[in-house]
């Protein structure tokens, strides 16, 4: 009996000692591994989030739309289970998601200029008396003002993104076509760099400008050929040059649109094949981008009609890639050009002028001597092209109200070789052009 109790006692003690030290150990590292795992999944989880979005997002799709659904048959049931889906995978989020990764690479671009300083002063020799011998102790001094140096104030504003981590920045040329000033830009962090003008492009509201430093986040350009009526765009700028990073949300509204801008010096611009959008384009988010819902440039804000309500213009940017990327290369702004001089043709052209055709453009020379319609030694001249041609087509680009010959060219790269179709004394016929870069 003696014996029996001393191996219960044993193996009590030998439990106790498995349940102090193993069972714990064994605890412990179990749920420590279990953390871990949860850790690891989650950062997949967060890495993913898109595609998984994507991925739920179209099944959702493909749910609703199925002729086959049940609950599709059942409208209250499918009208529940829509308006369930919609607020997760509403537009919002991606508009959220869009901005939160767009908004460190939009700057604002302040403008100060020295500017006099004037202060008053009386002077003794300037005292007047009104009442003459009446009140013969009565005298006042008018103020006068005198300039006493100047002070650097801040006239006006404008924005811009970033396009390459060196510091390279897209804005529009009427914000920095300013001589004798400072330009100062403004990241979303606060903090503030001088910039200088590295390029004005000499066709389109566009320029560039840089500052120092390295790895600033920079925006991925779009593609706006492929943008359509309808789409949700974003807008983000310096409104009012004041309110920085302001973000609006809107569609496009129209494009391909010509419309003549103006600034508040009485400068005015033709702009053509641009972008129309509601989203709300203020005076300060000049220069700023129009993003599309993955974050994409698609459009640099460039003008709003005055007197209107929601009618903003943005110039898309397959027209500025060029720009660019010739900046990268050469560190100015090279354009191609053909090298002639064209009216456009439309219908009331046409007629008047006993035309064949009511679309394309007519070479033809201007008034002025010097406005030749083939600039001698150019890319059209070398390629036979003379006044009173009509170019119809450039790379089976028809030429009409929606799309313009310099919109074309200026979208191809210098050394590119282009065939235009062209009518010649009656005669439809293809030339094949090399462009050159544009002469300054």
């Amino acid at each position: 009996m003696e014996e029996i109790n001393t191996d219960v006692n044993k193996i009590k003690d030998e439990k106790k000692i498995f349940l102090d030290k193993n069972f714990l150990k064994i605890f412990f590292i179990s749920l420590a591994s279990l953390i871990a795992i949860l850790i690891v999944c989650g950062a997949l989880i967060w890495y993913f989030r898109a595609n998984i979005f994507d991925y739920f997002a179209k099944e959702y799709l493909q749910e609703i739309q199925d002729p086959n659904n049940s609950l599709a048959k059942d409208g209250s049931l499918n009208s529940e289970k829509i308006i369930e889906k919609q607020s997760i995978f509403s537009e919002e989020r991606f508009v959220i998601d869009a901005v939160k990764k767009t908004n460190p690479a939009v700057v604002s671009i302040m403008i100060s200029k020295n500017v006099p300083k004037y202060e008053a002063y009386i002077d003794p020799n300037q005292q007047q008396n009104p009442f003459g011998d009446l009140f013969p102790g009565f005298f006042f001094s008018v103020p006068q003002y005198r300039q006493n140096g100047t002070e650097k104030k801040e006239i006006g504003g404008g924005s811009g993104f970033f396009v390459s981590a060196d510091g390279l920045i897209v804005t529009n040329k009427h914000v920095v076509d300013q001589k004798d000033v400072e330009y100062t830009v403004f990241t979303n962090n606060g903090k503030k760099h001088i910039a200088k003008v590295v390029a004005r492009d000499p066709v389109l509201d566009i320029a560039l400008i840089k500052v120092e430093g390295t790895g600033f986040p920079y925006l991925s350009l779009g593609n706006s050929d492929s943008l359509q009526v309808g789409q949700s765009v974003i807008a983000i700028g310096n409104a009012l040059a004041e309110f920085r990073n302001t973000v609006s949300v809107g569609v496009v509204s129209g494009l391909a649109r010509s419309v003549t801008a103006g600034d508040s010096s009485g400068k005015t611009e033709l702009l053509d094949h641009v972008i129309q959008t509601d989203a709300a384009i203020n005076p300060g988010n000049s220069g700023g981008p129009l993003l599309d819902l993955s974050g994409n440039v698609v459009g640099v804000n460039v003008a709003v009609a005055q007197g209107s309500q929601n009618i903003g213009f943005a110039l898309p940017i397959n027209s500025v890639k060029s720009a660019i990327e010739s900046v990268k290369a050469t560190g100015k702004i090279v354009r191609p050009y053909l090298g002639i001089r064209y009216v456009a043709i439309n219908s009331e052209m046409k007629e008047k002028n006993n035309l064949s055709v009511n679309y394309g453009v007519l070479v033809k020379a201007g008034q002025n001597p010097n406005e030749l319609a083939v600039i001698p030694g150019s890319p059209a001249d070398k390629a036979g092209i003379v006044e009173n041609d009509i170019i119809l087509e450039v790379d089976g680009v028809k030429l009409d109200s929606n799309t313009t010959l310099a919109s074309v060219i200026r979208q191809k790269i210098i050394g590119s070789v282009v065939t235009l179709r062209i009518l010649h004394k009656g005669i439809e016929k293809s030339v094949q052009v090399k462009l050159e870069a544009a002469k300054e």
